[in-house]
């Protein structure tokens, strides 16, 4: 499976980059290829600050960019989005398809003092359910949006999902490169899976911080293997990834195995 992950500052109403990567993409034969967050919308204290008018007109502006560049290059594109619903803000992850589109709502979203994106947004706080499972070619992924990453729930419904790769948008700042790289090898090692995240870049000052997205978008392998990463600045990501490689892992560590072992069966 080829897969990509496109590391951009936020764009705004432009088109013209997403354009020229998804077309060189699709070109080199991508499959998949994964945006960062807060990519295709202002980042979250800039939102604080913005009309519901405003969001929505923008959502919809980049709804309508994506649909078009999927069935046109063939590929399949995972976007976060903001996108307004009865007038309500809701902070969300896009698989666009070249024949649908699907939405998957973040479940887990920060809810610290000085980035309370849980009181912003009019995310549904629930009972967990399963991230976004979707096939390309017979390679299944999920989808998980990189708060969530830290969330032992959100794992144990993938537990019999049997996915090949995690595709983690995420939007880190702030020096914690280190214990990002930490917990992405952690999950791909521990899961046996590939974990592909992209992280966005640039800078956002407010009162208080000078907020540094510093990149670092990362595959790791099923054995938690750093595989490939990218540096701060703008690039296209293409790795390969295999599911015989997904496969030997599992078998080679027996972790789930281990576990369906001593999973209480059900009459």
């Amino acid at each position: 499976m080829k897969a990509a992950v496109l590391q951009l500052n936020a764009q705004g109403m432009s088109s013209t980059k997403l354009y020229n990567y998804i077309r060189i993409a699709s070109k080199k034969g991508v499959k998949v290829l994964l945006l960062g967050e807060y990519v295709l919308n202002p980042f979250f204290k800039e939102l604080e600050h913005m009309s519901i008018s405003m969001i929505k007109e923008q959502a919809l502006h980049q709804i309508k960019i994506l649909k078009d560049l999927t069935y046109t290059y063939n590929i399949f594109i995972i976007a976060p989005l903001i996108i307004v619903k009865k007038e309500k803000v809701y902070k969300c992850i896009a698989k666009f398809a070249p024949s649908s589109t699907s939405y998957y709502n973040q479940q887990i979203l920060i809810n610290y003092p000085h980035w309370n994106e849980e009181k912003f947004f009019a995310n549904e706080i629930k009972q967990i359910q399963s991230p976004m499972i979707f096939k390309v070619d017979g390679f299944k992924f999920a989808v998980m949006n990189g708060f969530e990453l830290h969330f032992d729930e959100l794992f144990a419904k993938l537990r019999s999902k049997n996915i090949d790769c995690l595709l983690v948008p995420s939007v880190a700042t702030f020096d914690s490169y280190e214990r990002w790289k930490a917990l992405i090898t952690t999950r791909a090692f521990t899961h046996n899976i590939y974990v592909l995240r992209a992280n966005r870049i640039g800078e956002y000052q407010d009162k208080e911080f000078l907020w540094k997205f510093y990149g670092d978008s990362i595959l790791a392998s099923p054995n938690g293997e750093l595989l490939a990463h990218l540096g701060n600045t703008e690039e296209l990501m293409i790795v390969d990834m295999s599911h015989t490689d997904v496969v030997r892992a599992r078998r080679t560590w027996g972790f789930k195995e281990a576990i369906n072992k001593r999973i209480e069966k059900k009459d």
